[in-house]
């Protein structure tokens, strides 16, 4: 009987945030209004729209409402950004169809980084436990890095330098240089490039 009356909260009786009360709503917008809803306009027909095929196009765009992109980026249709003047991207990378760059924070993007198809990055979350509150972690992506296709990567990760995450991976931690990893647990499954072997010297023979 008496762990039948135990006084632990079940979950009918759990407490329910008001939603309406939720700070944060604008927080992340750094803009005036009017550019928010001009960039909602322009990457509605510039960006994700499927049928606009021009690369150089589409980062031009980027660019004119802020966004920071190198040399030789190609850069998909089906693509959503949700805050250009928080998206940086070094030269020669790769942004593949369906990508969704969520970046109430900054998102940093290396050089001849790629991230292919459906990938979503996001920069934001929420304090549940209190007043679901606005959350924001900016995420790096340094150079040489491969993300596959349909990974989901969290605010506050840094996926180091040539690493390689296989697909539908939930990044929710940092990854080391060069590594692998995979699904579940993000267990680190090897180097992505073998350790260079130095040469010895042979004595002037050839």
């Amino acid at each position: 009987m008496s762990e039948l009356n135990d006084e632990s909260s079940t979950p009918d009786e759990a407490p329910v945030i008001d939603l309406s009360k939720a700070p944060g709503e604008r927080a992340a917008w750094d803009r005036p209004r009017i550019v928010v809803y001009l960039w909602a306009v322009a990457e509605l027909v510039f960006v994700t729209n499927a049928w606009q095929i021009s690369s150089s196009l589409r980062v031009r765009v980027l660019r004119l409402f802020g966004a920071e992109i190198g040399e030789g980026v190609i850069y998909r249709p089906r693509t959503r950004v949700k805050f250009p003047w928080k998206l940086h991207i070094g030269a020669r990378s790769w942004i593949g169809e369906g990508v969704w760059i969520h970046n109430q924070d900054h998102v940093y993007i290396g050089s001849d980084v790629s991230i292919s198809q459906e990938t979503m990055i996001t920069t934001g979350s929420h304090a549940h436990r209190t007043d679901m509150a606005l959350i924001m972690r900016p995420v790096t992506i340094e150079d040489g890095a491969w993300i596959t296709s349909r990974c989901m990567i969290l605010g506050g990760v840094t996926i180091g330098r040539s690493a390689l995450v296989g697909p539908m991976t939930v990044v929710k931690q940092d990854v080391e240089p060069n590594s692998v990893i995979g699904q579940g647990d993000v267990k680190n499954l090897g180097r992505r490039f073998p350790a260079r072997r130095t040469s010895r010297s042979t004595g002037g023979q050839a």
